[in-house]
């Protein structure tokens, strides 16, 4: 649901998004938060989560962002990959709140466990091509979250799911991680490389080294000097156990562009925050993801927008000069009884500096909202003021999630 909103400074209209009939509509399944690193996605996550929750859904947050601060705010000591509840949530509505936190590398072990016997498992988990895949291979995180999504969908437990994503440095590379892993383990890298085990015999091996000796030099390097009997092993257990690595991550993908799944930008009002924001915004659409809005966070105000900044700036000035004046403060001059004294003059002045330092950057926030949201007209926006101080507690979410309502 979405209204409009009009800049008081620019007289720029904006739609205005509305997030409580999101969360409260049944068929809303999933919400994923995104954006760029340092923008408060992770607080946005828990806000909404907690909103959610207090109205009366099953909700269960999954944060990817290794930050404490998702626990800190929900008063858990840790989260781990098991989703814990939160305490102090409002279940009077019929709702609850959980939490977890990503931990890749035993959301891969679980996958092993769960698709192989037990000495197939045991196997795979000692082996140390599988060990350094699972926990540094190059989208390994984005691919996990999306397999634990996965999880938490078919399990049927929650009304609700609210993903914070990893801040990537590539906008989105957890919508392109289960391809990029499934494409390596289902590829011609691992066919080329686990060849020996398949043809057998020094001579295959030989073979094999000679005409990839570099890449296989390379590889040793990372994961030791036994790597093609690593692989071999690794690619053994492989077959059987890993077959449906591509089909589950198409069926994220397609659960990711299907009805009942919300995208939310969550961008800060700077240049490059927005401009990331755009760019998540194309890719969605290119991807044909159901987004929902951006939200705007430590968006600035004041309530005295009637004194401009450049007013400000030469009361401020004038006030400086008096103070500094030694005619004002002669000392054969006896100052009137409310006479302000040096100190408060320089005191006021500082104040109007600081209103005047207010205004410009409120200026600057609102030129480049402007900017994003004259390309993107059809985005719904809601803003979050900027809060004086850190959100560390349910409290805390709970006006940030009055803010987005």
């Amino acid at each position: 649901m979405t209204g409009t909103v009009k800049s008081r400074r620019t007289g720029f209209s904006a739609r205005q998004l509305e997030l409580d009939p999101l969360i409260d509509d049944p068929a809303t399944r999933i919400v994923v938060c995104c954006g760029s690193g340092g923008v408060g996605k992770t607080t946005t996550a828990a806000a909404l989560g907690l909103r959610a929750a207090e109205r009366g859904r099953d909700v269960v947050v999954l944060t990817i962002d290794p930050a404490r601060r998702l626990a800190q705010s929900m008063g858990l000591t840790e989260l781990d990959n098991t989703p814990r509840r939160v305490g102090g949530v409002d279940e009077t509505k019929g709702g609850s709140l959980h939490a977890m936190m990503l931990d890749m590398k035993r959301t891969f072990d679980e996958i092993v466990e769960q698709h192989a016997d037990r000495e197939r498992a045991r196997q795979i988990l000692e082996n140390p091509f599988y060990q350094s895949l699972s926990s540094s291979f190059a989208g390994t995180q984005e691919y996990m979250a999306m397999e634990k999504l996965g999880q938490l969908h078919g399990g049927g437990d929650w009304d609700l799911i609210v993903v914070d994503t990893p801040p990537s440095r590539s906008a989105l590379d957890f919508l392109d991680a289960p391809q990029r892993l499934g494409s390596f383990l289902d590829g011609r890298l691992i066919r080329i490389l686990s060849a020996p085990a398949k043809v057998g015999g020094r001579g295959a091996l030989k073979f094999l080294s000679a005409g990839m000796g570099l890449m296989t030099g390379a590889l040793n390097k990372v994961v030791g000097a036994h790597l093609l009997t690593d692989i071999q092993t690794f690619v053994a257990a492989l077959d059987t156990t890993f077959g449906g690595f591509r089909k589950r991550a198409d069926a994220t993908y397609k659960l990711l562009q299907a009805p009942g799944t919300a995208f939310l930008v969550v961008a800060a009002p700077e240049k490059d925050a927005l401009r990331e924001a755009a760019y998540f915004v194309e890719r969605l659409d290119a991807e044909s993801m159901p987004l929902a809005g951006l939200v705007l966070n430590r968006v600035h105000g004041t309530g005295a927008g009637q004194l401009s900044a450049e007013r400000s700036m030469a009361a401020a000035e004038t006030l400086y000069e008096r103070a500094y004046d030694e005619d004002t403060y002669d000392d054969d001059v006896e100052p009137a009884d409310d006479a302000p004294s040096a100190d408060d003059l320089r005191l006021v002045a500082g104040l109007l500096t600081l209103h005047a330092e207010r205004l410009r950057m409120i200026g600057r926030e609102e030129r480049v909202r402007t900017r994003f949201t004259s390309i993107h007209p059809d985005v719904p926006v809601v803003e979050v003021p900027a809060l004086p101080g850190d959100v560390h507690d349910l409290d805390g979410l709970r006006s940030i999630g009055g803010h987005l309502a």
